[in-house]
């Protein structure tokens, strides 16, 4: 493996006791490395049908890279603490097992998760659970999903839906119609239509709307009055409405393509200006929206930003110039935090909040494995020699228990498998040449 040059320990001590603390640019002279400056691509997947193996470009080998993305998989999904469980005849679903519920959120993930790796089973198990336990079928809110399930009695702890969930589910059913083909048991691409043209008719009878906010041209907190009206940056993932544009075929691609265009803006004006942290919750204009006292900070939800984002220049490489900025600026703020000590909640000035987002039981700022894992993925776009160091700092991440006990293998494990996919080039657009004999 390369070997890294490091600052020493006292150079390090002697440049905060001289300096009085630890400033951008001081900051970005710290690390040397003999990869040297990082070189991002310039043109994304979707022109050249290629995916960037940043592991392979750091010096890990290809077996060691395999190897670690297959334990991941069979930590999250199939070993002692996974998240995905069997159930019935032929059915499925992952668990946040911290809040003992199913939610959109994980069903989604886990449906993108089986179809990127070709695991037509587990899809296939895990669609018809959310199918039979999630879906409306009737109603108002049909087609949509409750976002919060008992999974052991079925029974809906929320009746309304979280715009992400639907975000993720046509996604992974598009690319699961484009791998896969629509006549071996489920028609994929009839059910993302459903949700799609669903969607499309919703008026606002019984406060149930549309999952983007059609004036703003920007997806929604969720499609319900009392959230139609704001969003969470997290939620914006261009590259998706770009699938949607190319494979929905509902009539309305001009403008899912304009939904893309417009989530890029909104992430330029919603990230600091100096931290590059976002707050949970914003209006679209991209200011912090105070929804009680946790919305206006970067907590949980913020952690998929970083990731949203590298995913967007990996794909289709359409904004490179700010989202490069964007990522040298997010890291350089975590490690000038300290590479190796930063914590998962910030006010986004990147001071502390005076009140810590609680999970699992415990109210306490952490190092956690999630946000390791997004800020690594971001390093798809840096241009800085220390985009290395977070690569690196990724690799030797465990998803284990912390020491005081906490653990979550749902939410750390999920983003740590999808960071571990995109560093590796192994979250792709599914096109459906792929399920053509000899591609």
């Amino acid at each position: 493996m390369m070997k890294k040059i490091y600052l020493s320990a006292l150079a390090f001590i002697s440049i905060v006791l001289f300096s009085g603390g630890i400033n951008a640019q001081e900051c970005e002279e710290e690390v040397q490395d003999l990869r040297g400056k990082m070189e991002p691509w310039k043109k994304g997947a979707w022109e050249t049908g290629e995916y960037r193996n940043l592991f392979l470009e750091a010096g890990y080998s290809q077996a060691e890279i395999d190897a670690k993305i297959q334990k991941a998989y069979y930590d999250v999904f199939e070993g002692p603490d996974r998240v995905y469980f069997e159930v019935e005849d032929s059915l499925a679903y992952v668990s946040d097992l911290k809040n003992k519920d199913a939610r959109t959120e994980g069903l989604s993930y886990g449906l993108m998760v089986a179809v990127q790796f070709d695991k037509k089973e587990v899809f296939d198990r895990l669609w018809r659970w959310t199918k039979k336990y999630m879906q409306h079928q009737e109603g108002p809110g049909e087609a949509y999903f409750a976002w919060s399930v008992d999974p052991k009695t079925g029974k809906h702890n929320a009746e309304g839906s979280a715009s992400d969930g639907e975000l993720y589910f046509v996604t992974a059913l598009l690319f699961a119609s484009n791998r896969w083909g629509n006549d071996t048991g489920i028609d994929y691409y009839g059910e993302a239509r459903r949700i799609l043209d669903e969607m499309w008719s919703k008026d606002g009878t019984e406060g149930v709307r549309n999952v983007i906010n059609i004036e703003h041209k920007q997806i929604n907190f969720v499609p319900h009055d009392g959230g139609y009206d704001w969003t969470d940056p997290s939620y914006h993932v261009p590259a998706f409405f770009e699938v949607w544009a190319e494979y929905a075929n509902d009539g309305h691609g001009e403008f899912y393509r304009a939904v893309a265009d417009t989530a890029r803006v909104f992430l330029h004006r919603t990230t600091h200006p100096k931290t590059g942290l976002t707050p949970d919750y914003a209006e679209f204009n991209g200011e912090p929206h105070s929804r009680g006292r946790m919305g206006d900070a970067f907590r949980y939800d913020s952690w998929r930003v970083p990731m949203n984002i590298a995913m967007d220049y990996s794909w289709y490489a359409k904004d490179i110039e700010w989202q490069q900025e964007y990522a040298n600026r997010f890291q350089k703020f975590l490690y000038c935090e300290g590479i190796e000590t930063y914590v998962d909640q910030y006010n986004i000035d990147g001071s502390t909040p005076e009140w810590i987002l609680p999970a699992g039981g415990y109210q306490k700022l952490r190092h956690s494995l999630g946000l390791i894992s997004t800020a690594g993925a971001a390093s798809l776009m840096a241009t800085h020699p220390k985009g290395w160091k977070f690569v690196d700092e990724v690799w030797e991440a465990k998803l284990e228990p912390y020491e005081d006990g906490y653990f979550d293998p749902y939410f750390d494990g999920l983003l740590y498998l999808f960071s571990l996919m995109h560093l590796s080039g192994n979250y792709q657009i599914i096109t459906p040449q792929a399920n053509q004999p000899g591609q």
